[in-house]
C-alpha cells in the first residue's frame, strides 16, 4: 500500500529496498505474506514500468510458486492466487516486450476468474481487454480459455462488477474471440 502511494518516488528505493522486500516476501512461509508481496511486485512494475525490467525475470521466478499455492487452503490461499494473477497482470500492462507471454499468460488464464480478491478484477480485465485490443498473438492463441473466463465472468452469479462485465460483453461480441 505504501508502493501505491509512493508512486515512481519508490524508484529510488527499488534496488535496496522494495526488490529485497518483494523476493523476501514471496519466498515467505506465510500465505498471507506471499499475498501482500505479489500485490507489492505488481504495484511496483505498474509504478516503475520499463525503468525495472532488468528485475522481471528474478521477480517472474519469485511468483512463480505462488501458482501451485492449493485454493483449497481458504480465503488467504484464493487471494494470494487472486494477486499473483493480478501482479502478471501489471508486470504485462507495464512493459509487455518484457514478459515471456507463452508461458506467463496460460498461467494467468488458470487461475481466472479471481476467487476472492475482486478488488484485482479492473486490473486482471483490463490486461486481458488490452491484449485483445491490439491483437496479441499469445492472447488471441487463447481465444477459447479466454471465452471461458469472460463467460463466467459475466454469469449471473459472477462478483464481477457492472462495468467490467459491460467490458466483457462487449469483447466477447468481437471478431477476435469468434
Amino acid at each position: 500500500e505504501i508502493a501505491q502511494e509512493l508512486d515512481t518516488s519508490i524508484l529510488d528505493y527499488w534496488q535496496s529496498v522494495y526488490l529485497p522486500l518483494c523476493l523476501a516476501g514471496l519466498g515467505d512461509q506465510s500465505i498471507d505474506v506471499k499475498r501482500n508481496a505479489a500485490l507489492c511486485a505488481g504495484t511496483c512494475c505498474e509504478n516503475l514500468r520499463e525503468r525495472i525490467v532488468g528485475d522481471y525475470p528474478q521477480l517472474l521466478q519469485a511468483i512463480e510458486p505462488l501458482f501451485a499455492v492449493d485454493p483449497a487452503g481458504g480465503e488467504s490461499a484464493e487471494a494470494c492466487l487472486d494477486n499473483s494473477a493480478a501482479c502478471l497482470a501489471r508486470m504485462i500492462m507495464a512493459a509487455p516486450g518484457s514478459i515471456p507471454m507463452p508461458q506467463v499468460l496460460p498461467a494467468v488464464l488458470k487461475l481466472l476468474p479471481l476467487k476472492s480478491d475482486m478488488s484485482e478484477n479492473e486490473t486482471v480485465y483490463n490486461c486481458l481487454l488490452g491484449l485483445i485490443q491490439v491483437g496479441h498473438q499469445d492472447a488471441l492463441a487463447q481465444k477459447p480459455e479466454l471465452k471461458r473466463i469472460f463467460t463466467a465472468a459475466i454469469s449471473s452469479d459472477s462478483k464481477v462488477d457492472n462495468e467490467i462485465q459491460e467490458k466483457l460483453k462487449q469483447a466477447l461480441g468481437l471478431p477476435a474471440l469468434q
